[in-house]
């Protein structure tokens, strides 16, 4: 048979890869706690990391090692771990591989609940250049004798600056620097991270991989281009013989059980079925963003439009040579013109949904300054290019008639009060 197509390959990869008990097509959902062995000698083995098994469900679990399992095809890695949400895999990454004295880069545009998480860092003495993660100057500039880790999202939300990735993968290469990055705006279907160089792969599984706003979830995905024998913050304890596995194994022992954010198996089950359509869902979301993007731009009512597959974005030529068939994400945010009341405007539309989150099936719109970076301030949020009338809108795969429709009446009634 010839090599399967990536949408293929999602709807038969459990079933390819793990080969589900008694012909089923999906792996069962496996909800014990504990493990029998036969042989005490099998489960000492397991605990100190000489067998592969299962011995405690905080841990790992056959329902999500076969996630897991998948994920890791997906994206070409060399290992895979699930966490509860996507920001459990962010934390656990960094306080398993960080240690007091190191020195991060960190992209200044980062969505706010991760922003607020470096504040945390801070406090356990991790010194951090926040950086404007577009500019490839700005990036050698922060580099540091003591730079660890750089971290930052493909594309930011909500102003959707994209990332000078190529650029940064090759800084931390020569540098021996680990490149983390947040590839939730444009999982696997529309970013190979191969390509860019990434060390280690962080995607919210709760956004566009399951899909439908059910169910919350993390991976971490390490991509075996960086040399953890020569990273010298990995314990002797996590030191296997793999040498591939090093920085995996310690973010599983020390993030996950340690920790204990574990994805359960009920939430794995979901996130995998909902993987199945995640290609197709993709590529209707980026569509409607598109067409959604050059519909407002056109509108008198709307000052700025951010959505990097338009021409005038800062970073529509990376984008476009980036991200695969030039698919820009189901993101983009707005700014209403000066007559416009905001909170009037959001409360008129009658299907657009207003929610916090992403990802979803359903189109969402969000008041930015005033919910997901209100905590960050009036000067963190200008530094970030937010301003205080932005909306941001997570695309869904509705009709797009529909949807612009839907924005002409609620701008139709502003101008009739």
């Amino acid at each position: 048979m010839k090599k399967l197509s990536f949408e293929t390959k999602l709807v038969h990869a459990d079933r390819k890869l793990n080969k589900p008990e008694h012909g089923a097509v999906h792996s069962s959902t496996n909800n014990s706690v504990l493990f029998e062995f036969d042989d005490v000698a099998d489960l000492e083995a397991v605990f100190q990391g000489k067998k592969v098994g299962h011995v405690y469900s905080r841990s790992s679990s056959s329902t999500v090692v076969s996630l897991q399992t998948v994920l890791n095809d997906l994206e070409g890695g060399v290992g895979a771990v699930c966490f509860s949400t996507g920001m459990a895999a962010i934390s656990a990454m960094f306080f398993s591989l960080l240690r007091t004295g190191d020195h991060i880069i960190v992209s200044q545009f980062l969505f706010g609940n991760t922003r607020s998480f470096m504040e945390t860092l801070k406090g356990f003495g991790i010194q951090i250049s926040f950086v404007d993660v577009s500019r490839a100057d700005h990036i050698q500039a922060a580099v540091k004798k003591n730079t660890r880790l750089l971290f930052c999202e493909s594309i930011a939300n909500p102003v959707t600056q994209v990332a000078d990735l190529k650029t940064i993968g090759n800084i931390c290469e020569h540098n021996g620097i680990i490149f983390a990055l947040d590839n939730t705006m444009t999982p696997s279907a529309l970013l190979d991270a191969n390509s860019v160089k990434a060390s280690l792969l962080i995607t919210s599984l709760t956004k566009y991989v399951a899909g439908h706003g059910s169910v919350l979830g993390g991976v971490l995905v390490d991509m075996g281009s960086f040399d953890w024998t020569e990273y010298q913050n990995i314990s002797e304890h996590y030191k296997v013989s793999d040498t591939a596995q090093w920085g995996l194994t310690q973010i599983k022992k020390r993030g996950l059980r340690d920790m204990g954010a574990t994805l359960a198996p009920e939430a794995a089950a979901q996130v995998a079925i909902g993987l199945e359509t995640m290609t197709m869902r993709l590529h209707k979301t980026c569509n409607n963003a598109l067409a959604l993007a050059q519909f407002l731009s056109a509108l008198p009512q709307v000052k700025t439009v951010h959505y990097p597959g338009l021409p005038e974005h800062p970073q529509h030529q990376r984008a476009t040579e980036l991200f695969t068939s030039g698919m820009c994400g189901g993101i983009l945010s707005f700014t209403l013109a000066d007559k416009v009341d905001l909170r009037t405007f959001l409360n008129d539309l009658e299907l657009v949904i207003s929610a916090t989150h992403l990802g979803d099936t359903r189109t969402l719109a969000l008041p930015v300054a005033t919910t997901i970076f209100y905590e960050n301030g009036l000067e963190e949020r200008i530094k970030m290019g937010i301003d205080e009338s932005l909306i941001r809108l997570s695309v869904g795969i509705e009709n797009i008639e529909d949807l612009q429709n839907d924005f002409s009446q609620a701008f139709k009634k502003q101008s009739l009060q």
